[in-house]
C-alpha cells in the first residue's frame, strides 16, 4: 500500500512539473527543423511567450529552463555540445528534429558573396552533379530592410546541400563550407545574409553611424533616428512599388507575348535600333528582328551577352528564359518552330539594376544552321512602353544607414556562430577615405551585438576589374583595397586577396572556388589555430640604399616566387615632384626584393598593385598573391 501511495505521489509531481512547461511559445524562424547549432560553446534558444510562464529547452541530453519576462521575451542558454547529431530539440511542447551541432558561419556582403553556383561559376556543374552533403546546410535570409531593429527574419529555412538545392547556394560560401566540413569532419551551417549592390553603411547599426561625423551618410542616419515614422511610410510605399515592378517583370502576359513575338505582328509603331552599337532600351523592352531560312533544320542561337533578364521567342513560341545572374547558353531551336522563308526572333529584356537592358555585343549575335552563320547585328525594331507599361520607380532605401542591419543581421545576433565571411566594397568604391572607419565600425558593432567576443571576421579584398593599366595613381578601386587592408588592425580579422581572380569586363568573376579556398585558409589559421601560411606575401618595410630599394616581406612560406616573366612587376613609385613611374623588381632572398632606381628619381612612396586591374605576378610558395599595399619611404 505504501509503495502504491509513493508511486502515485511521484506520478502527481511529474504531472505537475510537466504542466509547468505546457505554455505556448513562439520561436524565431532560425530555430527550426534541420538547423545547425554552433558546437563547443553555450547556445542560446530564445523566443516569445506568456509573461511569467516557464520555458524548458532540451537537446542532446541537456535540459535548461527560464521564465518569460514581462515584455513576453525569454532566453535559455544551453551548455556547449561537441559536433554531432541528429538531435531532437524540445521547447516546451514544440519539437524540432534533425538538429546537428557543428560550425556556423554568416556569409555577408553584396553580389559577389550572393552569387550562386548556377550563375556560370567555374566548376559548378561538377559540384552540383550527384552532390549529397546531408550535414552541410544553408539558411538564405530573404532580402528585407527596416527603420527599426527587427526581432525576427522575414522568412527562410534550413536547406540541405544536394544536387537539387546546391545551384542556388552562394558559390563562395559553398566552397568554404565544403572545406570546413571535409577537413574538420563536422556539420556546417551557412547563414546567407547578403544583398547585391549594397554599401557597408546599410549593414551597420544606424545609432552608431549617426555618431560618426562628416560622413556621406551622417545626415541621413540622424534623420532616420529622428523621424522613424516618416521613413517607415517611405519604406512601405517603396515596397508597394517594388511589388508592382516585380509583378510586371516576372509575370509577362502569355497571350500578349505570343502575339508580339509572332511573325505577323504589326510593329510599324515601334522605333528602330542598331544593335549592338546603340542602347536606348529601358523598362520592359521588346526587340524584334526578322530573318530568312532556306530550310527547316536545327538552328542554334548564340547571344551570350544579354543584360539582365530575358524571355526569348521564335515565331511566337518561347524558346528560353534567362534569369538574373544566369549565363546565356547556346539555345537550340526545334525545327518544328521554323518556317522556310521569313521567321521572327523576339526578345523581352529587363534590367532591374539600372533600367538599362542590353542585347548583344559585336561578333556575338548570330544563328548557326548547318555550319552557316546568320548574322543578327544591324537594324532591329524596339519598344520601351508600347507593349507593356513603364516600370514604377523603386528607390534603393535598403542602402540607407542601418536599414539592412535592422532586418537581416540584428535578428541573427542571438544565434551562436563561429564567425563571418564577407565580400563587399564595390558599392563603396569612390568613398575609400571613409570606408576604413565604416568597415571597422561594422565589424566591431557586429561583435558587440553577438556578444561572443572577437569572433573571426574574414573578408575578401576587391578583385581586379576594368581595363588593365600599368600606372593608375588615382584608382578608386585600389584606394578601397587599401582601406580594406587597414581593417586588419582589428584582432581575429583576415583578408583574402583576389587581385588575380577578377575579370576586366565583369564585376562578378566566375572563379569563386579560389576565393572560398583562400577564405578557408584564413579560417584554418585564425579560427582553428592551424599552423599554416594563410596569406600572400606582405610588404613589411622598405629601405633605401643608394640607387636601390630593398623590400622586406613576411608570409612568404618557403620563399617569394613569380608566376610569369623574369622580374616582379606591379610596383609604382612617386618622387618629391609628385611624379609616378612604374618599376620592376628582382627577388634576391626568400623574403627580399630589390628595385633598381633611376639615378635622378628619388622616391618618397611605394605602391604595389595600385590600379583598378593591375598586372601582378608576385606570389609565395603557397601560390597566394602578394597583398596590394602602399608605404611611405623614409
Amino acid at each position: 500500500m505504501k509503495n502504491l501511495l509513493f508511486l502515485l505521489i511521484v506520478i502527481f509531481i511529474g504531472a505537475c512539473q510537466s504542466k509547468k512547461f505546457e505554455s505556448e511559445v513562439e520561436l524565431p524562424k532560425l530555430i527550426s527543423d534541420g538547423m545547425i547549432l554552433q558546437r563547443d560553446q553555450p547556445v542560446k534558444i530564445w523566443g516569445k511567450g506568456i509573461p511569467g510562464k516557464n520555458v524548458r529547452v532540451s537537446v542532446a541530453g541537456s535540459i535548461s529552463s527560464s521564465k518569460v519576462e514581462k515584455d513576453s521575451t525569454w532566453i535559455v542558454t544551453m551548455p556547449s555540445n561537441p559536433a554531432g547529431g541528429p538531435h531532437l530539440l524540445t521547447v516546451n511542447q514544440e519539437e524540432f528534429d534533425d538538429v546537428y551541432f557543428g560550425d556556423v558561419w554568416v556569409a555577408g556582403g553584396q553580389s559577389n558573396m550572393e552569387w550562386p553556383l548556377k550563375s556560370g561559376v567555374v566548376g559548378a556543374e561538377d559540384e552540383i552533379k550527384g552532390a549529397n552533403f546531408d550535414q552541410i546546410r544553408f539558411y538564405k535570409v530573404p532580402n528585407s530592410y527596416s527603420v527599426v531593429q527587427q526581432k525576427d527574419l522575414s522568412g527562410g529555412e534550413w536547406v540541405k546541400a544536394d544536387s537539387t538545392t546546391l545551384a542556388d547556394f552562394s558559390a563562395i560560401a559553398w566552397f568554404f563550407a565544403k572545406q570546413n566540413h571535409l577537413e574538420k569532419e563536422v556539420p556546417v551551417g551557412i547563414i546567407e545574409s547578403n544583398w547585391g549592390g549594397t554599401p557597408a553603411e546599410g549593414w551597420t547599426p544606424t545609432q552608431i553611424l549617426a555618431g560618426m561625423e562628416d560622413m556621406s551618410f551622417s545626415e541621413e542616419a540622424n534623420e532616420i533616428l529622428a523621424e522613424p515614422e516618416k521613413w517607415e511610410r517611405e519604406n512601405l510605399a517603396n515596397e508597394k512599388r517594388r511589388e508592382m515592378r516585380d509583378l510586371l517583370v516576372h509575370h509577362p502576359d502569355s497571350t500578349t507575348a505570343a502575339a508580339v513575338s509572332s511573325v505577323g505582328y504589326n510593329d510599324s509603331q515601334w522605333r528602330k535600333i542598331q544593335l549592338p552599337q546603340n542602347n536606348p532600351l529601358e523598362h520592359i523592352a521588346w526587340v524584334r528582328r526578322d530573318f530568312n531560312l532556306s530550310q527547316k533544320s536545327e538552328l542554334s542561337l548564340f547571344l551570350p551577352d544579354i543584360n539582365e533578364m530575358a524571355y526569348i521567342f521564335i515565331n511566337g513560341v518561347q524558346i528560353h528564359h534567362k534569369d538574373w545572374g544566369e549565363s546565356m547558353p547556346e539555345v537550340k531551336v526545334n525545327p518544328e518552330l521554323l518556317f522556310v522563308g521569313q521567321n521572327t526572333l523576339t526578345i523581352r529584356v529587363v534590367n532591374n539594376w539600372n533600367n538599362q537592358p542590353q542585347v548583344g555585343t559585336k561578333g556575338s549575335m548570330y544563328f548557326s544552321q548547318n555550319g552557316n552563320k546568320i548574322n543578327l547585328e544591324g537594324i532591329w525594331s524596339y519598344s520601351n512602353d508600347l507593349v507593356e507599361p513603364q516600370l514604377p520607380k523603386v528607390d534603393r532605401l535598403n542602402w540607407k544607414p542601418g536599414m539592412m542591419y535592422n532586418a537581416m543581421i540584428h535578428p541573427l545576433t542571438n544565434y551562436g556562430i563561429r564567425g563571418v565571411i564577407w565580400y563587399q566594397g564595390e558599392s563603396n568604391a569612390g568613398r575609400a577615405e571613409e570606408y576604413n572607419e565604416v568597415f571597422t565600425t561594422l565589424i566591431q558593432s557586429w561583435r558587440q551585438a553577438w556578444d561572443q567576443g572577437e569572433f573571426p571576421f574574414l573578408y575578401v579584398q576587391l578583385a581586379n576589374f576594368m581595363e588593365p593599366e600599368d600606372l593608375q595613381p588615382e584608382s578608386n578601386w585600389a584606394a578601397l583595397r587599401e582601406a580594406q587592408r587597414k581593417a586588419l588592425v582589428l584582432p581575429n580579422t583576415g583578408m583574402a586577396v583576389a587581385i588575380d581572380l577578377g575579370e576586366a569586363e565583369d564585376i562578378h568573376p566566375r572563379n569563386k572556388r579560389d576565393v572560398g579556398d583562400r577564405l578557408w585558409r584564413l579560417a584554418r589559421n585564425i579560427s582553428f589555430l592551424d599552423s599554416i601560411v594563410s596569406q600572400g606575401p606582405i610588404l613589411d618595410s622598405v629601405e633605401k640604399a643608394g640607387s636601390e630599394l630593398r623590400l622586406f616581406y613576411s608570409s612568404v612560406g618557403s620563399g617569394l616566387e613569380i608566376n610569369t616573366g623574369e622580374e616582379v612587376i606591379g610596383f609604382s613609385l612617386q618622387n618629391q615632384d609628385e611624379q609616378w613611374q612604374s618599376f620592376a623588381g628582382r627577388i634576391i632572398e626568400k623574403d627580399q626584393i630589390i628595385i633598381d632606381l633611376d639615378s635622378e628619381f628619388d622616391p618618397i612612396e611605394l605602391r604595389y598593385a595600385w590600379a583598378d586591374n593591375p598586372k601582378v605576378n608576385l606570389y609565395n610558395s603557397e601560390n597566394l598573391p602578394a597583398v596590394p599595399i602602399r608605404l611611405k619611404i623614409r
